[in-house]
């Protein structure tokens, strides 16, 4: 089965035909929303709002090891995690589709690993290539037969949140090679590795370049156009 972890701007999903809503408990907690299981194009998918139905959770807060494991106990083997980003330098305009192939983690504090614990074996996960390329083929594909442009090279850098990043911040990024910046795209993706689930991250840009100038409370954005994307994108599968 196929998961969707919605995020910013995508708390839900109108194009889900739901047949089956439930609240799931995890031996990590509660997952940030209950599972909404239904079609989608199709096919048959799970989908977990990341922020919650009402966007309540803020990126740091969020419980990721229930969330990861209530989409595995419920059967999902594959995962499209939607978030918005912002461009760094200036790369990609708002608005544009961005499939990321590596990442930098600058998060901490966040409880980032299953295998924890003394009853727990000493785990090293192979994590270089962090993304599924399998998944992340076939998401190309739908793009391409819907005449969807996406970029499927980019450095996602996850930031810790919730405040933006300064500018100096920012300078740093792009030092580090990064071309866009989110708040949830990890410990998200290795979690999913280490249940050994395919993980393919899907990002909006709702901002470009807004820092570089000292102008973060005056950036453009166009979540909307980004959203509407990859809804369509979506609904195709």
């Amino acid at each position: 089965m196929l998961a969707v972890i919605g995020g910013s701007g995508l708390a839900r999903l109108p194009e889900l035909s739901i047949t089956d809503r439930r609240i799931v408990r995890t031996p990590y907690g509660l997952p940030s929303s209950p599972l909404l299981y239904g079609r989608l194009g199709s096919i048959d998918i799970v989908f977990l709002a990341r922020h919650g139905f009402n966007h309540t959770v803020a990126p740091h807060e969020i419980n990721y090891r229930a969330n990861i494991r209530a989409l595995a106990d419920a059967g999902a083997e594959q995962i499209i995690a939607v978030s918005s980003v912002t461009a760094v330098g200036g790369c990609f305009e708002a608005g544009a589709l961005v499939m990321p192939h590596d990442l930098i983690d600058y998060t901490h504090s966040r409880a980032a690993t299953f295998f924890e614990g003394e009853e727990q074996a000493v785990v090293h996960t192979d994590f270089t290539r962090p993304y599924s390329d399998n998944l992340r083929q076939t998401l190309a594909g739908y793009a391409v037969s819907q005449n969807t442009q996406i970029c499927s090279e980019a450095v996602y850098g996850c930031i810790q949140g919730p405040r933006l990043p300064t500018a100096a911040e920012m300078r740093r990024y792009r030092n580090d090679g990064v071309d866009v910046v989110g708040m949830t795209g990890m410990p998200e993706a290795v979690l999913a590795r280490e249940l050994g689930l395919e993980y393919a991250h899907l990002c909006g840009v709702t901002a470009s370049d807004c820092f570089s100038s000292g102008r973060s409370a005056s950036c453009d954005t166009d979540a909307d156009l980004a959203v509407t994307k990859i809804r369509a994108l979506l609904a195709g599968l």
